[in-house]
């Protein structure tokens, strides 16, 4: 129940406003401005009813001490109609309203009602605002983009189950932190998190690698080894880029999860397994299966969930606050750079970060150690950044009249002939199919902007 204190010196008035609103509020009565402070300190209220003329301290000290307060409670002011101009000066200093005595008692109420409920929404606006501020972080996942939201709450709703996750994005998307988070906010958490990097394995290695084999099952088997699904029991078992996998790993990968047993490489006894399963690819696993490279049937056991990675020029309003954590992680091992320019900032939101969010603390970390000073400026950012923001520069100039635009036409060419060749290693062949021209008009345009010499 809301609660509303009451401060006025006239026994009447008090107990008549405590009768009014006792089936409403809990009400608490004070009968001099002190009075009224100290019971706030005691403890607080939702809302304060408030004489202006009062012996000694009057209504507008107890405003004047009351806008010292964190959290001030909404006032509103009774008061003579004589006394309506000290009425508009305690609004000044902070009432929300006021009322004229004699008040007329429904009024009153539906007044009281309305400032309680307008306090209620505010403190739960709050309340959602500093939880939306929480959940730029959901494990090592960061984010305040609405893209990232609904990641987190995919993944809080799935982490309590015990269902097949399957997590697509781009390289360079958080793809392991977002299983990870999966497992650490889940009843797994306690167990181990055994990730495998189905890319980085040779085929003839899978078998052995996910299931473990005995003793003299081949050549350089001098001993028995355990797989990484017994590893992972009571945890999880997180299959990365699983789209790299061949076809005779995926129909053993497949029995393993129907049957939920593995058998070891030279092995004759079922092992029955208990273990989740989180895979992740930045392949389209449906054109994959539609190609004939990837098993329909073992499609459909892992993608019971499906979670997906926007890209990082999809979520472009989270650049800057992935910027400033990775500086500030390297701040803390004693860098000398604490902040971006505002021209960095702008260079760092513009760019199509292709390889995402780790193509990001890459080109952070690169800055980080070019920086001379303070501040990582435009010039220690990557080179296609750096061009990036001279052409925006050109263009801002060409705008303002600082530039003629036969000029900035020019310079534009420039850049986009030294971006093609530089990310062709200058061959002329290849840069020019880039562009779509000849490699007789690009060498015609090199010697027209001496590149090259």
């Amino acid at each position: 129940m809301p609660r509303v204190l009451v401060v006025d010196d006239e026994t009447g008035v008090r107990e008549s406003l405590r009768m009014l609103l006792k089936d409403d509020c809990e009400v608490v009565t004070a009968d001099s401005a002190d009075a009224g402070l100290r019971a706030l300190e005691e403890m607080p209220a939702d809302c304060v009813l408030l004489d202006l003329v009062m012996p000694g301290r009057n209504g507008l000290d107890f405003l004047a001490d009351l806008r010292e307060q964190a959290d001030p409670p909404p006032v509103i002011v009774l008061t003579a109609t004589k006394t309506v101009a000290t009425a508009v000066e305690a609004m000044k200093l902070g009432a929300s309203d006021y009322v004229t005595k004699p008040f007329e008692v429904e009024a009153l109420r539906i007044k009281v009602r309305q400032t309680l409920e307008h306090r209620a929404l505010r403190r739960e606006v709050a309340r959602l605002t500093d939880e939306l501020d929480e959940r730029t972080r959901l494990g090592g996942l960061l984010g305040r983009s609405a893209a990232m939201r609904t990641v987190f709450r995919t993944i809080e709703r799935v982490a309590q189950s015990d269902a097949t996750v399957l997590i697509s994005g781009e390289s360079g998307t958080g793809k392991e932190l977002a299983a990870r988070a999966v497992h650490d906010l889940g009843p797994r958490a306690r167990g181990p998190f055994v990730p495998v990097n189905c890319a980085a394995i040779p085929e003839t290695l899978m078998e052995s690698e996910l299931f473990g084999h005995e003793r003299g099952a081949f050549t350089d088997a001098r001993e028995r080894r355990i797989g990484k699904f017994e590893q992972a029991t009571s945890g999880t078992l997180f299959l990365d880029e699983i789209g790299e996998l061949a076809p005779a790993p995926q129909a053993k990968l497949l029995r393993a999860l129907q049957e939920r047993v593995i058998e070891r490489v030279g092995g004759t006894q079922p092992i029955a397994v208990e273990t989740r399963i989180i895979a992740a690819t930045n392949r389209d696993l449906e054109e994959e299966v539609r190609q004939g490279r990837f098993r329909e049937d073992l499609y459909y056991r892992v993608h019971v969930v499906p979670v997906e990675l926007p890209a990082l020029r999809d979520r472009r309003e989270d650049v800057r606050l992935l910027a400033e954590h990775f500086l500030a992680e390297h701040v803390a091992a004693g860098s000398l750079a604490t902040r971006f320019t505002r021209a960095a900032l702008s260079a760092l939101e513009r760019h199509d970060w292709p390889g995402n969010v780790r193509e990001l603390e890459n080109a952070i970390e690169r800055a980080i150690t070019l920086a001379s000073g303070d501040a990582i400026d435009v010039g220690d950012l990557p080179e296609a950044l750096v061009r990036a923001g001279r052409t925006d520069a050109l263009r801002e100039a060409v705008g303002r009249g600082e530039v003629a635009f036969e000029e900035a036409v020019a310079r534009f060419e420039q850049e986009l002939l030294r971006a093609a060749l530089d990310r062709h290693d200058w061959n002329q062949t290849r840069a020019a199919a880039a562009l779509g021209i000849t490699r007789r008009q690009l060498k015609l345009k090199m010697d027209k902007h001496k590149l090259g010499e």
